[in-house]
């Protein structure tokens, strides 16, 4: 026919059609309709979730991983499955999916995770099934990867615990309840007020939680995860709890560790990569020491232990002094030693001009420059000027 020229026996056209299965008239690639297939079983997953429809859950496939009743209490304003990418072979797949999820009234913005989902499909070549659904590759855990979660809520706090008992739970909500207000009288910044405190069973499951191995936080009572950056990328902070550690400490040591914890949540919107460590962890332990009465000698006994013994620091802690894998001893003396700069700030320069230096070096474009910056406009002082002052009352405070 005119206009059609023939190739090897057959048209131009019925080439194109025969080779529908590998590629499209034109050279572009036709996309596995497996990695529509398996966003489409997720987003009926993810809609079982919000409805708490165990049923529903059920017919997207249950396996072994995430049961639906492990994270059925959990109050979720969102929870929602991207597919980023499906390896498939015939009838099983594996697909690498990001997790995104909100708890009602405490997160901003979602919570994202990796997730690595198995699939199968029946052999009739029916619909895509969940086999199981685990942390990705480099990601931690959720509390529901690690058994059943409990919620209790408190007046400022939402407790989540794994293998715990409803009373553990109920005495850490009261010590959140104390801690919120306690920060909101000492941090002047604008911050929700309440937070979200995760409790799982055992340090093996806050290093789970992590997605770090559990040497690297024996001896820590407490963390705090969420986005560093401003606070457009604020959007959910956790406190999750070393129980093991926790367990050791005495009824103030409790209440210090979860106003330390909760102050980071409250400054995390003014806590960038400017904010030397020295300064967001002294920062968190001035409000956590605030109102306790304690002496700095009674608070700080590694860094006192020093200078009575003629090795008082010459410098600031740098960031490399708080490592978890620091020695105990040298770890203690980093926070001490920030812990009594905020201090001396609060007591020679007043509160407020604390609570402007800690955002004025938070605004810096970056780290170079921040804290210098902050001290001569805010403070009026030269970096040795202040550490001149540290150094003076480190020795008068603790000597």
């Amino acid at each position: 026919m005119a206009g059609r020229r023939r190739v090897s026996g057959f048209s131009a056209a019925g080439l194109c059609l025969l080779l529908v299965g590998l590629v499209g008239c034109g050279g572009r690639s036709v996309a596995d309709p497996a990695r529509a297939d398996v966003q489409r079983v997720l987003d009926r997953r993810a809609a079982a979730v919000l409805a708490h429809d165990a049923a529903a859950y059920a017919r997207t496939g249950t396996g072994t991983g995430t049961g639906f009743g492990n994270l059925s209490a959990l109050p979720l304003a969102a929870w929602s499955y991207r597919v980023r990418d499906v390896d498939r072979t015939g009838d099983r797949a594996t697909a690498d999916v990001e997790l995104r999820y909100r708890v009602e009234g405490y997160d901003r913005g979602a919570v994202a995770t990796g997730r690595t989902v198995r699939l199968s499909r029946d052999g009739t070549g029916g619909r895509w099934s969940v086999d199981s659904d685990r942390p990705a590759e480099k990601s931690g855990q959720q509390p529901w990867d690690q058994g059943a979660v409990q919620v209790l809520r408190g007046t400022h706090s939402l407790v989540l615990g794994v293998g715990q008992s409803t009373g553990a739970l109920r005495r850490f909500a009261d010590l959140a309840d104390r801690a919120v207000p306690a920060v909101s009288d000492a941090w002047d910044g604008d911050w929700a007020r309440r937070v979200v405190v995760v409790v799982p069973r055992s340090l093996e499951g806050m290093a789970g939680l992590l997605g770090s191995p559990a040497s690297s936080y024996r001896g820590i009572a407490a963390v705090t995860t969420g986005e560093t950056g401003g606070r457009e990328h604020a959007p959910a902070d956790r406190i999750i709890v070393n129980p093991d550690a926790y367990g050791l400490l005495g009824d103030l040591g409790r209440q210090v560790v979860l106003t330390h914890e909760a102050t980071h949540v409250a400054t995390r919107a003014d806590t960038t990569s400017a904010t030397p460590l020295w300064l967001s962890e002294g920062y968190a332990d001035w409000a956590g020491y605030r109102d306790s009465g304690r002496s700095a000698a009674q608070s700080a006994p590694e860094l006192a232990a020093a200078v009575a013994g003629g090795e008082a620091p010459a410098r600031l802690p740098t960031d490399e002094d708080f490592g978890f894998t620091a020695d105990a001893e040298a770890l203690a003396r980093a926070y001490e030693g920030g812990w009594l700069a905020c201090r001396m700030i609060a007591e020679q320069w007043g509160e407020d001009r604390l609570n402007a230096f800690y955002r004025s070096v938070g605004a810096h474009d970056e780290r170079a420059g921040a804290v210098e910056d902050a001290l001569h406009d805010v403070l009026g002082t030269t970096p040795e000027d202040f550490t001149a002052r540290w150094r003076e009352y480190l020795r008068t405070r603790l000597g």
